[in-house]
């Protein structure tokens, strides 16, 4: 019975609860009085209840109307949408946008992006994995995530992925004020350095097999994400490397040091996030906008492409 309801029938009942009166609803619709009348009959037969109490000069929606009618709305809204997401589609917007984005990857950055993704592309349904190490290759390569925003992996040996350098991210090395270390005169020498607890991320792929990245200590605490090694960091149980923009804020009140390692003679390590995807299957116009919004949004962190990678 179901397959006779339609949407304009719908769209009639939600003009005459709103307008009052069926002549204002036909006067909003353009159409004359009699087809608005004989288009909410044919929707009460096809659901086989009244929608109207019809015993006052000006028609009331019943109980059931009233009940059907925030229904009705929501069937409209659902279909606007599945318009609106056609048109985006036929006009080289992705049916669907899922990422993958490195823990590392500045979050001010990525949300003031999603946010303008989200006005842009209002119907673009949008998928967000936050991943560490090899998480976010991980996901491309299994077809999950569309984009990656990661450290191409020098272990991994894709030759299916392709993609560009988007953020060159400072990686310091950094111990809680209150830890031995920070007490230790400048430059600290790989010896000192080996008796501390070196807190690192670990890697639930098999795709850094055999990178060991920029690891000193051989006493090695492994965390899964970095807001529990943050923490531990900050609590004194050992020291890391951590983006920049992360720990600015705790370094400035005194919660945490900045470490000289003297085999780093100086230099500043970088992360080198590239923005990543399938070869062949290069970004749709929102991709490929959520890009460019990244890049403008980089300078507010003082974050620009320079030289090296280590983790």
């Amino acid at each position: 019975m179901l397959d006779r309801l339609t949407l304009d029938q719908l769209r009639i009942l939600v003009a005459v609860a709103e307008a009052g009166s069926f002549s204002s609803a036909a006067r909003r619709l353009g159409r004359v009085q009699s087809a608005v009348s004989q288009s909410v009959r044919a929707l009460e037969a096809t659901l086989g209840i009244p929608l109207f109490d019809r015993g006052e000069r000006i028609p009331n929606l019943s109980d059931a109307g009233r009940a059907l009618l925030a229904d009705a709305q929501q069937v409209l809204r659902s279909a606007e949408s599945l318009r609106a997401h056609a048109d985006s589609i036929r006009s080289d917007v992705e049916p669907e946008l899922s990422l993958a984005v490195d823990t590392m990857f500045p979050s001010d950055v990525l949300m003031a992006g999603l946010q303008g993704l989200s006005r842009e592309f209002p119907f673009l349904p949008v998928t967000l994995f936050t991943e560490g190490l090899g998480g976010a290759e991980q996901r491309l390569r299994d077809r999950v995530a569309r984009l990656g925003f990661s450290m191409p992996l020098p272990t991994s040996g894709s030759t299916d992925l392709t993609g560009e350098l988007l953020v060159e991210i400072p990686l310091i090395a950094v111990v809680a004020v209150d830890h031995e270390l920070a007490r230790e005169p400048p430059p600290l020498s790989r010896e000192t350095i080996e008796r501390h607890v070196q807190l690192i991320l670990t890697d639930r792929t098999t795709l850094t097999t055999g990178f060991s990245g920029n690891v000193l200590g051989q006493r090695i605490w492994r965390f899964a994400d970095m807001a529990t090694r943050l923490n531990y960091l900050l609590a004194g149980f050992g020291w890391c490397y951590m983006p920049k923009h992360l720990v600015a804020a705790d370094i400035e009140v005194g919660r945490l040091k900045r470490l000289q390692i003297a085999e780093h003679r100086g230099r500043e390590f970088k992360l080198a996030i590239h923005v990543m995807h399938e070869r062949g299957s290069p970004p749709g116009r929102a991709g490929r906008w959520l890009i460019e919004e990244l890049r403008r949004q980089m300078p507010i962190l003082s974050l620009r492409p320079s030289v090296s990678t280590a983790r």
